[in-house]
């Protein structure tokens, strides 16, 4: 539910007026192997079957080159969901599933995602708990309030239950979005490094049991098997490429409706997009 902002003055409208749907971008040219995953965490509560994609996350995966690059989105930028209008790019989802999402990427950014993959809280604990915890290498110190304590997470290697990654993953109160996307990459690569250490590459069987058992996706062990030999390329999680849609790639704006959204500038993060599918730094 979008907040009243009364005390704000919107600022300047940008051409074309960001409440109308803006023309699709076109398709960009990719390699012919390449894969491109959404990883999904939505806020979904038992009792209620509409939830928005809170975080959201391209995975693009590139065998024959050996790229893997994660690209973070944040969940207010103010995009057009085909055949809806302009709203939050969290809302996408709940307008239509997987393939509302997918011709969003496309309508907007050029890059039409092929799978998904999507978690809720509970199901998120329940495998982070199946690894034994998780080993983050946290980027930047945090502090915020956490079960009526103040909590405080330091820079560097830190072991965290599956309560503390949750936290650490959703609080945002003193710090911002960009920087819970941070984090979120943060934990994505713990949980990549966790499973290298259990030798989950030559156990997938019995890892995709657990995923099957705990997500909502498309992907199935067949379309994952012909993916463990880049998989098992990597070393550690530092060969996995970090993007993100930052602050200068977008213009924060107060909608007629007092929505703080944030709206993005297109060929900037069309060039990021273009550097992760080929895994440049």
């Amino acid at each position: 539910v979008p907040t009243p902002v009364a005390s704000l003055t919107p600022t300047p409208l940008p051409t074309p007026f960001p409440q109308n749907p803006e023309a699709a971008v076109g398709l960009l040219p990719l390699p012919p192997d390449q894969l491109n995953i959404l990883l999904l965490g939505s806020d979904a509560r038992p009792w209620n079957r509409v939830f928005r994609t809170d975080v959201i996350i391209l995975l693009t995966l590139n065998p024959s080159k050996g790229v893997v690059s994660m690209t973070s989105f944040p969940r207010d930028l103010w995009v057009t969901i085909p055949g809806v209008g302009a709203n939050r790019i969290n809302t996408a989802w709940q307008n239509g599933g997987f393939n509302q999402i997918a011709a969003t990427f496309e309508h907007n950014f050029g890059v039409k995602p092929s799978h998904y993959v999507l978690i809720n809280f509970s199901s998120f604990k329940t495998i982070v708990d199946s690894l034994g915890g998780l080993d983050v290498n946290v980027g930047q110190t945090v502090s915020d309030h956490r079960a009526g304590r103040y909590v405080t997470i330091k820079q560097g290697r830190q072991y965290m239950d599956a309560d503390l990654v949750l936290w650490y993953v959703r609080t945002r109160k003193t710090t911002s979005d960009f920087a819970r996307n941070r984090r979120q990459q943060e934990i994505i690569i713990a949980i990549f490094e966790k499973m290298l250490s259990m030798n989950a590459i030559k156990r997938a069987p019995e890892f995709y049991q657990i995923y099957k058992d705990n997500v909502t996706t498309s992907l199935s062990l067949t379309n994952m098997l012909p993916l463990l030999p880049l998989a098992a390329s990597l070393t550690d999680g530092s060969q996995i490429n970090n993007y993100y849609v930052k602050g200068k790639m977008v213009t924060s704006w107060v909608t007629p409706g007092g929505a703080q959204v944030l709206l993005p500038n297109r060929d900037r993060i069309i060039n990021v997009l273009k550097k992760a599918m080929v895994g440049q730094r």
